[in-house]
């Protein structure tokens, strides 16, 4: 049985007034934060989803895995994707390792069917016959990524990075591979040294700021915090700064699995799973960036610790680094989380899924309410837009000059009303074949009336 899950979310943000219109040329723009919006009125609220729980895609229970197995990454990779995640396993009463620590690697054709190949790479107990891609330096956290800088030497087409601790120095050490299953070091001391680290630190390239940019832990005031930096070649890293939450209260944040969102580069989005002293459980939220250091910050978990079953054990609910598009479900998102962390005797990953670009809806409800954008520059000559309308329920679109006077053959009262569902809709005027290209590049607002919908993201573009 499915099960879907939306609550409201205090929503933290900061507001900044533009002199010059915002230039969002064609690129997809999501209501994640409050970037582009200069007012908001009525019934209508902005409003962190929470994602369809599914099934448990892999279960630990190899014996060199175990109930403390963690960290885990999933990407696709062309045809496959891609799982890497901490093999551990500790006694439930003394809290010590019965194993040492290793990396394991699991892949699948469809993101729901899940392999342990046997690889042939790392002996264990006298063996090879296992999935085990690393050991040594580095498997606490071991996180990978493919690298798509197209500057990339073939024998760094993948890369990671990890804590050193406890075998090597403090600090985050990097690794690289041809093929995403045989690694080596890249260099053998620490490439960052500020921080903790004992959490699942990560790295990517990042497409829109052509860098490298890392995310891990560290403390403030006794409290779990993030930090990041940025490199050009992933050996030489820029001094580490603390990430920003305005407004959002000074809370543990444990792993943080932020990454680019690929249909809409220029944002970042990211799960961080909050620490919860008092009982020590996780639960995992949801925030977004522009700059990768200010992120709006969502209050409540996305993912609760009953949701669906088997998650109140302790530490059980870590968000996994990892958000995919399966084949078997067109116009949704894939993310995961794990269970049953030091419960065992083993943990689990189940699958979750999103509505493509429906991390955060603007929400209307019988009342009806507006939002007018700040001062926008576009191109293209449609707009679409994504969005959901209840039973009875409409989204009108107007543009306004940038002094905020409808636009002629663009008001809202010329707009054919989107009712239904649609991940990519076409927003049509009753305008007598004026064209948007006439406004292309030119300062507009946007007023978008709703009631009775969802509304996801919005995208001018070139006719399809």
């Amino acid at each position: 049985m499915k099960m879907s899950y939306a609550f409201a979310f205090t929503l933290f943000s900061v507001t900044t007034v533009y002199a010059e219109p915002i230039d969002i040329g064609s690129r997809l723009e999501l209501f994640t934060d409050g970037f582009l919006i200069e007012s908001m009125n009525g019934d209508l609220t902005q409003v962190a989803q929470q994602p369809t729980p599914h099934d448990v895609i892999i279960t630990t229970d190899e014996p060199w895995e175990g109930n403390t197995c963690a960290y885990y990454t999933i990407f696709q990779d062309g045809d496959i994707y891609r799982m890497y995640y901490r093999g551990s396993h500790v006694n439930e009463k003394t809290r010590k390792s019965l194993h040492p620590e290793v990396t394991c690697y699991a892949e699948s054709t469809d993101g729901i069917h899940w392999t342990k190949p046997n690889l042939g790479i790392i002996e264990y107990n006298g063996s090879k016959e296992n999935n085990i891609v690393w050991d040594g330096i580095g498997t606490h956290c071991f996180v990978p990524f493919k690298d798509t800088n197209p500057n990339c030497s073939a024998d760094a087409k993948y890369k990671a990075i990890s804590r050193g601790r406890p075998q090597g120095k403090k600090g985050l050490y990097v690794f690289k591979s041809p093929d995403g299953i045989h690694w080596s070091l890249m260099k053998d001391e620490p490439v960052i040294t500020e921080g903790a680290f004992d959490s699942q630190n990560l790295a990517f390239w990042n497409p829109h700021t052509k860098q490298y940019v890392d995310f891990h832990r560290t403390f403030t005031n006794g409290v779990r915090d993030i930090m990041t930096c940025t490199s050009d070649d992933f050996l030489n890293w820029t001094k580490p700064v603390l990430l920003k939450y305005p407004g959002a209260e000074h809370q543990h944040l444990y792993t943080n699995a932020i990454r680019s969102y690929d249909r809409a580069p220029h944002l970042l989005v990211g799960f961080p799973t909050r620490y919860l002293p008092k009982d020590s459980q996780v639960e995992p939220v949801f925030m977004s960036s522009r700059d990768g250091v200010t992120f709006t910050r969502y209050n409540d978990p996305i993912v609760p610790r009953d949701a669906p079953k088997d998650r109140q054990g302790n530490r059980s609910n870590y968000m996994v680094h990892g958000l995919v598009e399966i084949p078997a479900e067109p116009g949704r998102m894939s993310v995961f989380a794990t269970e049953a962390y030091y419960a065992g005797p083993d943990t689990r990953v189940r699958r979750f899924s999103y509505r493509t670009d429906g991390f955060v809806a603007l929400q209307s409800g019988q009342k009806g309410g507006e939002l007018i954008t700040k001062p926008i520059q576009f191109s293209g000559d449609e707009l679409v837009l994504n969005y959901s309308a209840r039973k009875g329920g409409a989204i009108q679109v107007e543009l306004q000059d940038a002094d905020g006077n409808p636009i002629p053959g663009f008001s809202s009262k010329d707009c054919k009303p989107l009712n239904g569902d649609s991940i990519e809709q076409v927003v049509q005027w009753k305008n007598e074949g004026k064209s948007l290209k006439n406004l292309s590049e030119k300062p507009i607002r946007v007023k978008f009336l709703m009631n009775e919908a969802d509304l996801f993201s919005f995208q001018f573009r070139e006719k399809q």
